[in-house]
Formats: structure tokens, sequence, C-alpha cells
């Protein structure tokens, strides 16, 4: 059942392609606009780079989330999904999965690409590639509370940004300072590890978190 979810909204997103797109063009857009409002001074670039690109990944993550259960809670498949005898933590894992193997992976391999508009050099490329991979994941876990608690509701877009935001923060700090760290000299594996614990942990308990959200908003 839980590889059914991820197959099923991966087929869902290849269908609808445009949100796809929405979300690594809004990306895109963000990250490149800065550099030419900023101008082409290079140690500025490469002291904001960090944190553009992590903030630009955020939004454009965030931009996704109202997806996530909206259209599952409006043809029906969620309250099968409520009433099936499979553990529904599980079925949101999967669909987590899914989010971020639709809109987080992509975010992923553009941002080398990205980082180059900033003059980044080759090793602090891979450490923010890195930083993604292990930062991204547990956007889409702590986003899905947020979509779980603000479903069906008016104006839900504003709702889940206020609800997530905070907890998005240590993600945000420890992301863009793994690639601060690279950048002046010094180790950045505590960086690394801390968001891998992030991760761990968000793995284990957003779920069942997701899946109360997801109970109480249906009732």
């Amino acid at each position: 059942m839980f590889f059914w979810i991820v197959q099923r909204d991966l087929l869902l997103a290849v269908r609808r392609r445009s949100d796809v797109l929405t979300t690594l063009f809004f990306f895109i857009i963000v990250v490149s606009l800065f550099p030419l409002s900023v101008g082409p001074e290079m140690n500025m670039l490469r002291t904001m780079a960090p944190g553009v690109v992590w903030v630009a990944a955020l939004l454009a993550s965030m931009l996704s989330l109202g997806r996530l259960f909206a259209s599952d809670y409006l043809d029906g498949t969620l309250e099968q999904m409520l009433l099936s005898p499979h553990s529904l933590p599980f079925l949101v894992l999967g669909k987590a999965l899914a989010h971020w193997l639709v809109s987080g992976v992509p975010l992923v391999m553009m941002a080398p690409v990205l980082g180059i508009q900033y003059d980044l050099p080759l090793d602090a490329l891979f450490v923010l590639t890195l930083s993604l991979m292990l930062g991204t994941p547990v956007l889409s876990l702590i986003g899905a509370i947020g979509a779980g608690l603000t479903l069906g509701l008016r104006g839900s877009g504003v709702l889940v940004s206020l609800l997530v935001l905070p907890l998005y923060i240590p993600v945000l700090i420890f992301g863009a300072g793994a690639v601060e760290a690279n950048m002046a000299g010094v180790e950045f594996d505590a960086h690394l590890s801390l968001l891998g614990a992030f991760l761990l942990v968000s793995i284990v308990f957003a779920p069942w978190a997701a899946a109360a959200s997801l109970r109480v908003s249906m009732e």
C-alpha cells in the first residue's frame, strides 16, 4: 500500500506537470533574481548564496503543500484511506515521499547549476547539494503536518505557512550554515549531522502527527 500511494501520486504529478513546473520555475526565478539585483560583486554573492538558495527552496517547497492532501480530500480518496485497515501514518509517509520526489528532488538537482551564478566553488556546491538532499525531505514531512491541520479550511495556504515556517527555521539555519562553514574553511560535519538527525526524527514522528491532524480535520 505504501508503494501504491507513492506510485499513484507520482502518476498524478506526471499528468499535472504544470504544478511541478510551477514549483521549479519559482525556485529558479527567485534564486536568479538576486544576482541581477545585487550586481556583479562576487564576494557579496558568495556570502549571500547559501541563504538565498535555502530560502528559495523553503518557499518553493511550501508552495506545493496545499496540494498534498487537497485532491484526495475532494475526490473522497482520503476518506477511504482513513477507513482502510492499513496504517495511516505509513500512508502519510508515502504521500510525503512522493511530495519530496516531485517538489524536492528537482530543487536539489537544480541547486548546483544555480549556485554557479554566485561563483560558488565546487566543494561549496557539493555541500549545498548534500544539505538540500538532507533538509528538503524534512520540509515535506513537517509540511504534511500543517497541510493536514489546515485541510478544508478557507485560506489554508496562508495558515499552513504560519504553522510550518517556525518549524522550518532550524533546518534553514543548519542547511545554510553548512555551506557557510565550508566556505569559511571550518568543519561543517556538525551541521550535516544535525540535518540528518532532523530527518530521522521527522521520519519517525511527523507521519504520526500528520495522521492525527488528518483525523481531526476529517471529523
